[in-house]
């Protein structure tokens, strides 16, 4: 039965007339006889009669509504118009017998309550309507907009608590869910969430009779929007109300959803996703330990017979319960869940959820019991641990692996815990370990140890100087003695530094004796012979077969890392033992062309030396015993005895790069001793280049190739960014000293006098363009070029320079006319020879030979690339004779890539050299190319195709992401075909910019999705080492068959799942450990992969 309004229009009967601003004269009336007076009176709002489909007025009709409405609005902000007006206005259309009018005026109503500002309505004025909408509810005509209109008031202060039981119980009796849409579901959950918001004690107070009725609306919700809202109303009620008595209702309301299964439609315009209803369902599931009793047996059923991806949701949901249903019924119920949790799981990702919740287990039952002061325990950890350590006396069959990872995890539960596993564990694998009947077993128990001594040392808080908290240390000496042990077997050496560097790591555990005590031991590892080596990789593959990142590592690696971190907590170790021996490895002459085992081993060394020299006490060795022996190689001194220079230079280079590498690291992490280098090491090396040129009587020395110049500029680069402005200044003043006033002396401090009869004039050169022009006078030409080439050095100190150090020897101008003129003299007459004689002679000229033709090629790539970054007009030119060349079988590839290398970043313009650097010549660049190359690449002569997508895979190796993420969808395509090309860097180059395009947060792309099955099986032909041998084109491949399932949904990749992971899996055994690493995370990826 409707509600009589006659008590609400009373109340408005002191209403006045209504001035809400003239009518448009065409407003005098229409087909169905809403006329001027009537929208005067606002009897035509909401009425929208243009809806009426017979009305041949309806758009001006329905467009003077809407002007009505918006003026009636101003008017209610302006005080001009009272709520009470605009329903004496309304009149008739709210008491109408007529259903379609009735509607219209509940509908107008609602609708200027939402948009009136809420200080416009009174507390009277909210009661009223209050009751007014509230008596709507039950008329099936009303019931929409009265809903609405609830919303509102439901928000307004004015709104007191006796309303808001008023709007519940209405809703509760009146509401029917099943018979409204979704969207006026979520009104009524709406209302009742904004109520729960501003009366929540209100709410309270209604008790049972509040409960039932929300239980009433809120069970068998299907709608994701509507289920958010009625999941945060849930945990509200669950956390807050007495909830004893209804208890098993609202158990029903929230486990009828679990597991929950969504699916997010296509384009959904709320952005909910599977993972926000799913988490807010668990938030429910774990909100009282009251649903304790019933929730368990529900995550028991979902174990033993839900599917794999209903298992892990069961385990993180135990997971977050348990805490909170408390210790009582985790003690009650532990045989039970333990039975569950230990099952054998499917995959890595559901074996890592059943150990987190098996953690959970146990630090919920034992998170309030005393430390006892022995080794006793009682209850589920007990028989766990008995359970655990009767299967590891077999260390060798596959049960070992997964009762030592639960021995593992139960070490991050609590110190009593912790205590008891480390004292039923380690004790037997000790045992096990020097068993004689056990000498065939001793590498899987090595590493079955290894294992809970990597997480004794993971629980220790570093913070914490309480011995207490070191689990281990009751049986250190024990473990250490069977890692010092293992360290003289091949087959358990692998496990025993892997041990040996946990127990390191571990805080309070180790002496300061006993670290020596390591480090001496390990040199025997050091000098271990490449047999031991294969023998030690094949034990550990064969044992560490499942921790996939360890697998198949050399030796040598694993001691390099134990002695790093042996290094940053006590480096005098490493001073007094480790580096004479490492030092001592190191020829003093460079080996022959035919000792390829001894420069493998100097370069080994000098690896080594980079990983563990970067504390400052070692690297200050490092840098004294290096600069020696380079000054000893490669000193004038020394150049009489040399007999090839060659190798000698390689010698020098490796040793100058393992300087620069550790220096590097350094500077990475912010080391504060770096600067003092500038005079121990730069100093030296100005010294020995300088000195070498100035008495050398030809180019053959050592130091005079271009790559040890390189390396050496490199250490000074890096050297003079560290230091402040003051002393930038000082070094630049003797820098320009030395180059520009032929005054080394106070640069090149070190072993070797600079002779004063020679002067250092490394610009008093002719145009080295003339070196290239043999038709001029060679009596130009300068044949002191061990000079020239020291310019390197002076680029290398001036690059890094601060804006604010400025040029002390000379005057700015000339300066810069001297090297302009030294090295761009004549530039048009050189353009102008390369242009109509190189290009000719030396490129085209098929004669020329091989070598020489790609050399030239280089060249022209180099010039071309200087011309495009100083904008010079001839630029394109040179760029686009590059284009005549693509088809040559010779050279076609090499421009190719240089095309797109071109644009190509250096290492000279960056923020570590304090440059400002714009990239507009690239994106310039780009712009002006990409067209052609698009166009050459999809032309129809087959053969032309080939070069053009190698130039095209360059160019957007090099661009700006910004300049080409537009044009993705056309250039997909011809990406993927540039995946078949048979160079592997052109195909790292393509993957990378596929990798580069996605961005740093994946998000769905149409252009991925529409070739996403020619994507996984281009990528699947790329990452396994039998049909691809570049390491680099592997771990790109594989790093983007991991990203896909986040880009793309499931049921686009869904076929080819079973085969990435099958390749996936035979991935896992690749000898290099980046693409291992990263196969299992695309792995991860992949098992989580579901729709």
């Amino acid at each position: 039965m409707r509600r009589n309004p006659s008590s609400f229009l009373s109340f408005i009967s002191r209403s006045t007339p209504i001035a809400i601003g003239p009518i448009p004269p065409s407003a005098s009336a229409c087909d169905h006889g809403i006329g001027s007076t009537v929208y005067n009176n606002l009897d035509g709002l909401g009425a929208r009669c243009g809806n009426r489909g017979n009305c041949s007025r309806r758009d001006l009709c329905y467009q003077n509504c809407l002007f009505c409405f918006a003026n009636l609005i101003t008017g209610i902000s302006a005080g001009n118009v009272t709520l009470v007006d605009i329903v004496k206005g309304l009149g008739e259309y709210l008491t109408s017998e007529d259903d379609a009018i009735r509607t219209k005026g509940v509908e107008c109503l609602s609708q200027v309550l939402k948009s009136c500002p809420a200080d416009k309505i009174t507390r009277q004025h909210t009661r009223v309507l209050v009751t007014f909408m509230c008596g709507k509810l039950d008329d099936t005509e009303t019931i929409i907009p009265a809903l609405s209109a609830l919303v509102t008031l439901a928000g307004l202060p004015t709104c007191t608590s006796k309303e808001a039981q008023e709007i519940c119980r209405r809703l509760f009796r009146n509401v029917k869910m099943t018979s409204l849409t979704a969207p006026n579901r979520f009104n009524v959950f709406s209302i009742v969430d904004v109520l729960m918001a501003k009366q929540r004690d209100a709410l309270k107070s209604m008790g049972e009779e509040f409960l039932k009725g929300y239980v009433g609306i809120a069970e068998s919700e299907k709608d994701p929007r509507n289920l958010l809202t009625a999941f945060a109303i849930d945990r509200v009620i669950l956390v807050e109300f007495d909830i004893a008595s209804n208890l098993e209702a609202l158990f029903n309301i929230v486990f009828c959803y679990y597991p929950i299964s969504f699916r997010p439609p296509a384009n959904d315009p709320y952005g909910i996703g599977a993972d926000d209803l799913k988490l807010a369902l668990r938030s429910c599931m774990c909100a009282t330990p009251l649903f304790g009793p019933l929730a368990i047996p529900v995550y028991l059923e979902k174990l033993a017979a839900g599917s794999p991806k209903s298992k892990r949701d069961t385990l993180q949901s135990i997971s977050v319960a348990l805490p909170v249903y408390g210790a009582a019924l985790a003690r009650q119920s532990a045989r039970k869940l333990w039975s569950a949790l230990k099952l054998e799981p499917t995959d890595s990702v559901t074996e890592s959820e059943s150990l987190k919740a098996t953690q959970v287990l146990i630090r919920t039952i034992y998170a309030d019991s005393p430390e006892p002061g022995n080794s006793s325990m009682e209850g589920l950890a007990q028989e766990a641990c008995e359970e655990c350590v009767k299967i590891l006396r077999e260390p060798e069959k596959t049960q070992a692996r997964p009762a030592i990872k639960i021995l593992c995890a139960f070490m991050s539960t609590t110190a009593s815990v912790s205590r008891y596993t480390v004292a039923q564990a380690v004790p037997h694998l000790v045992k096990l370990f020097h068993s004689p009947d056990e000498i065939q077993n001793r590498a899987p128990t090595s590493v079955l140890l290894v294992e809970l001594v990597t997480a004794a040392q993971s629980s220790t808080t570093t913070s914490s100087s309480d011995t207490s908290e070191v689990f281990i240390l009751p049986f250190k000496d024990e473990v250490l003695g069977v890692f010092i042990s293992g360290l003289k077997a091949a087959s358990t050496r692998a496990g025993s530094l892997l041990g040996l560097k946990a127990m390191v790591l571990t805080p309070h555990l180790l002496t300061d004796e006993e670290l020596g005590y390591i480090v001496h031991n390990t040199e025997s590892v050091l000098q271990a012979n490449s047999d031991e080596e294969d023998d030690a990789r094949l034990a550990t593959y064969l044992h560490l077969k499942s921790r996939r990142v360890h697998v198949i590592f050399y030796i040598s690696e694993d001691v390099i890392n134990l002695l790093t971190c042996i290094s940053s907590i006590n480096s005098r170790h490493l001073e007094e033992q480790t580096l004479p021996l490492l030092f001592g490895f190191l020829p003093e002459a460079a080996p022959g062309r035919d000792a390829s085992s001894e420069r493998e081993k100097y370069r080994k060394t000098l690896s080594a030396l980079t990983r563990i020299c970067v504390q400052q006490g070692l690297f200050e060795i490092m840098v004294v015993r290096l600069s020696t022996k380079l000054e000893h190689l490669c000193g004038p001194s020394a150049s009489g005895v040399v007999t090839d220079i060659e190798t000698t230079s390689a010698y020098a280079h490796a040793i100058l790069v393992a300087i620069s590498n550790t220096l590097a690291t350094k500077i990475r992490l912010g080391h504060a001793d770096v600067s003092k280098y500038v005079d121990r090491l730069v100093s030296r090396l100005y010294n020995l280049f300088i000195y070498s040129a100035l008495v050398s009587t030809n180019d053959q020395t050592p130091v005079a190739e271009p790559r040890v110049i390189g390396a050496a500029a490199l250490i000074i680069t890096l050297i003079i960014q560290t230091l402040n402005i003051q002393r930038q200044d000082s070094f630049a003043a003797n820098l320009f000293s030395a180059y520009l006033q032929s005054d080394p002396q106070a640069l090149a401090e070190g072993h070797w006098k600079i002779p004063s009869d020679s002067a250092f004039r490394p610009f008093d050169v002719g145009n080295p363009a003339l070196n290239m022009q043999p038709q001029l006078n060679v009596t130009q030409q300068n044949n002191n070029t061990s000079q020239n080439d020291l310019v390197a050095l002076l680029a290398a100190g001036v690059v890094p320079l601060r804006k604010e150090v400025g040029i002390h020897k000379g005057n700015l101008d000339d300066f810069l006319r001297t090297v302009v003129r030294w090295s761009c003299s004549n530039l048009s007459d050189f353009l102008k020879y390369i242009t109509e004689t190189f290009w000719t002679t030396d490129i085209l000229n098929p004669e020329g030979g091989n070598d020489k033709r790609v050399h030239a090629v280089r060249t022209w790539i180099w010039i071309s690339k200087a011309l495009v970054v100083r904008s010079h007009p001839d630029a394109m030119t040179f760029v686009n004779k590059l284009f005549d060349v693509l088809g040559d079988s010779d050279v076609g590839t090499y421009a190719a890539k240089g095309i797109g290398e071109i644009s190509g970043t250096d290492d000279t313009l960056t923020k570590q050299n304090h440059a400002i650097v714009k990239m507009l010549y690239a994106q310039k660049y780009f712009n002006v190319l990409l067209p052609r190359l698009i166009s050459g690449a999809t032309s129809e002569i087959p053969h032309e195709q080939a070069p053009y997508l190698v130039a095209l895979a360059s160019l957007i190796r090099f661009a700006p992401q910004r300049a080409y993420e537009h044009q993705m969808s056309s250039l997909m395509p011809l990406l993927i075909r540039a995946l078949g090309l048979p160079d592997a860097k052109i195909r790292a180059d393509v993957i990378e910019t596929l990798l580069a395009a996605v961005g740093k947060e994946p998000r769905e792309h149409p252009s991925i999705s529409e070739h996403a099955s020619t994507l996984v099986s281009a990528m699947l032909k790329n990452c396994l080492s039998d049909e691809m041998t570049s390491v680099r084109v592997r771990v790109a491949a594989v790093r983007y068959i991991g990203i896909l399932p986040s880009i793309v949904r499931y049921d686009i990749l869904h076929p080819h799942k079973a085969t990435v992971l099958r390749v996936l899996a035979q991935v896992l055994d690749d000898p290099k450990r980046s693409v291992r690493k990263e196969a299992v995370d695309a792995r991860t990826n992949w098992f989580k992969y579901n729709g």
